[in-house]
């Protein structure tokens, strides 16, 4: 199985589109981030949380409250609302997709999928950083994250030698040389916790125009 990183970019050059979130706007770093892959767009995600935050006052329910959790069918949303204000040639649909078709997304540069996982309360997912052995995820609390599907790299190991083929643009650092990146398991259990009204393995996937999105 091979190598698939986004725009076949390095990590080094993948984890320049990293910035560093304040408060819970994990979604919106994850969505400037695929803005700037697609479409070379420079996009503050402080400013666009402050946008959206704007928005909601104005009846546009683009978070759940300001400063609150983005659900993937808002990251969809909040997308579309950025192509049409901005006149960018993308769109968004949230899919739900098995993780065989979602290692394959990075070969398309035309796609890009934002991810969020979820976990149980002292149940986190270890998320480690470049091939560094230290999981940078110690919540103890029921909790989500939503990060920018960067690589699948099947021979990636960290310093523990354990196996980590998924990488992520991740906004729990700035723009770095290193991805975050986690187990085959620990991954597929994160993203698949069956959230209500939401679902299991729910992928944001934006499209620049006219390309197909990925069969569910």
């Amino acid at each position: 199985m091979k190598s698939r990183y986004l725009k076949t970019l390095s990590e080094p050059e993948l984890a320049r589109f990293q910035t560093l979130q304040a408060g819970n706007d994990c979604a919106l770093h994850a969505i400037s981030a695929a803005l700037g892959l697609l479409c070379d767009l420079r996009l503050d995600p402080k400013e666009l949380a402050a946008e959206i935050n704007r928005l909601w006052w104005r009846g546009k329910f683009y978070r759940v409250l300001p400063g609150w959790a983005v659900a993937p069918p808002m990251q969809a949303r909040i997308v579309n609302y950025l192509a049409r204000s901005r006149a960018l040639p993308i769109s968004a649909r949230l899919l739900h997709l098995s993780p065989e078709i979602l290692r394959n997304l990075p070969d398309d540069d035309n796609l890009a999928a934002l991810v969020t996982i979820y976990w149980h309360r002292g149940r986190a997912p270890a998320i480690y950083r470049g091939s560094g052995s230290w999981n940078h995820n110690q919540s103890k609390s029921l909790a989500g994250h939503t990060m920018l599907l960067a690589a699948f790299d099947p021979e990636h190991t960290n310093a523990g030698h354990l196996r980590t083929p998924w990488g992520f643009i991740n906004s729990w650092a700035a723009a770095d040389a290193e991805l975050f990146w986690m187990e085959d398991e620990a991954f597929r259990r994160a993203w698949g916790f069956n959230l209500p009204v939401v679902g299991r393995n729910a992928s944001v996937v934006i499209a620049r125009s006219n390309q197909n999105l990925p069969i569910e």
